[in-house]
């Protein structure tokens, strides 16, 4: 996977980008000013992020694997150690479906009705392949969504959730924190940059 260098990053006009980021060189930015990314990021291959007036915020160890997309007005926050698998689309905009109004971003305003609304994932959250998370959905920390589910309510903390529509099917290990907590602990010791890959 190319991968853009520093200074190509530097220039793309993030609001702010941290350290050890890794982008391919084929993955998709717009409204770069409205997006922040930490340290120790990885966004793959045919990613989009396209930041709306509220703006994206990633967090610190954070993986966007290949095909995924984060799109809408509204803001979209993805918390430190969160793992996005490939094919999952974060939408904070959606259309109004019920045919009381038009559709797409070529009607003016008037004519349509979109929903916007922020959408919050939260720590150590891993989300499956080809999964959607809708507008105002929030992840609780340590959730795991099911590939292929689709995402239209709130997810409790360290529930492991599946299916269309999502649903709580069982409980997910804490043991995590723990490993969050000692890996931390060598990172103080600036070990974290040597544990970083480049390779797909």
């Amino acid at each position: 996977m190319p991968l853009l260098d520093n200074e190509s990053i530097q220039n793309m006009g993030f609001s702010s980008v941290g350290k050890n980021v890794f982008i391919s060189d084929k993955a998709s930015f717009y409204n770069c000013a409205n997006i922040s990314i930490g340290d120790n990021v990885r966004i793959d291959d045919f990613c989009i992020i396209s930041a709306g007036e509220g703006g994206i915020i990633v967090g610190n160890h954070i993986h966007v694997a290949v095909y995924s997309s984060l799109i809408g007005t509204g803001k979209i926050v993805l918390n430190n150690f969160c793992n996005l698998s490939s094919r999952v689309s974060i939408y904070s905009s959606s259309d109004d479906y019920s045919g009381e109004w038009m559709t797409n971003p070529t009607i003016p305003k008037k004519y349509t009705n979109v929903y916007s609304a922020d959408v919050t994932i939260g720590r150590h959250v891993i989300i499956g392949t080809g999964s959607v998370v809708m507008p105002g959905i929030k992840l609780g920390d340590g959730v795991a969504i099911g590939a292929l589910s689709f995402v239209k309510n709130n997810c409790e903390a360290f529930g492991i959730y599946a299916g269309v529509p999502a649903k709580r099917i069982s409980e997910r290990k804490k043991n995590i924190i723990a490993l969050e907590h000692a890996y931390l602990s060598i990172c103080e010791s600036n070990m974290c940059a040597s544990s970083q890959s480049r390779d797909y």
